[in-house]
């Protein structure tokens, strides 16, 4: 009687898998929390010896992190962090608000305690962050507690386009929290409470119009901080 042992084959690619993950989950946080700023070379030999593992692991997390929008192939080959086009965030703003209110509406017209449940708890996960000052974690839950609301609202359309408006939103939320040098006002948290609030309540007209001002306050905080660095950056290259 003889005993098969698992296919060789299969291990490795087990192992190539799992190294995957993790160079796209590590590389995804640091360009996400702005640690790899827009623009950093990404050299596939350089994280080959960083993580230790050959290239083929990192070129497929790299791949995924491209089909992310997060990094860019140039022609001579070479790969970087993904720059931030300004010139596309009004565009980029009416579309995050437009999910901000839908997706608050539509949660508001269904009564679901199990989705309500995790709405409040990355309410909490997020003032937690706040109060710790951690951008990252503050982003995280900012993301998780609006794609709950998205998904008390029912429609699984709605959900995928607004996870994905959020995630590319990551980098442009972390110049935001930036601009209060990661001490997030209170009002941000209490933001959210009454949002849950007008949700639990069933009250349509008021989610809708308390997402309209989350957002342009949001908004609002983004164009003064890029207007801002727009005109830092004419000074010093006028001296």
């Amino acid at each position: 009687m003889t005993t098969t042992s698992p296919e060789p084959s299969r291990d490795v690619n087990r192992a190539r898998g799992s190294g995957t993950q993790s160079v796209y989950t590590t590389i995804r946080s640091e360009i996400l929390s702005m640690s790899l700023e827009p623009g950093s070379p990404l050299d596939e030999v350089r994280l080959s010896e960083r993580f230790g593992m050959s290239r083929t692991p990192i070129r497929e997390a790299l791949l995924r992190l491209a089909a992310d929008g997060l990094v860019t192939t140039l022609p001579n080959r070479n790969t970087i962090v993904a720059t931030i086009d300004f010139a596309t965030l009004p565009t980029y703003f009416d579309a995050l608000t437009l999910m901000y209110r839908v997706t608050t509406r539509g949660a508001a017209t269904k009564t679901n305690p199990a989705t309500m449940l995790q709405i409040r708890v990355h309410q909490e996960n997020f003032a937690r962050a706040v109060v710790a000052r951690d951008a990252y974690a503050m982003i995280e839950a900012n993301r998780e507690f609006h794609v709950a609301i998205a998904e008390q609202g029912g429609n699984p359309y709605y959900t995928a386009f607004f996870s994905r408006l959020l995630d590319e939103g990551r980098r442009i939320l972390r110049l935001y929290y930036s601009t209060f040098d990661d001490r997030l006002p209170r009002q941000y948290v209490e933001e959210h409470e009454q949002l849950i609030a007008a949700i639990e309540a069933g009250d349509v007209e008021k989610a809708d119009r308390l997402a309209i001002e989350h957002a342009a306050q949001i908004v609002r905080q983004i164009q003064e901080y890029i207007a801002r660095e727009t005109s830092n950056a004419r000074e010093i290259k006028n001296l």
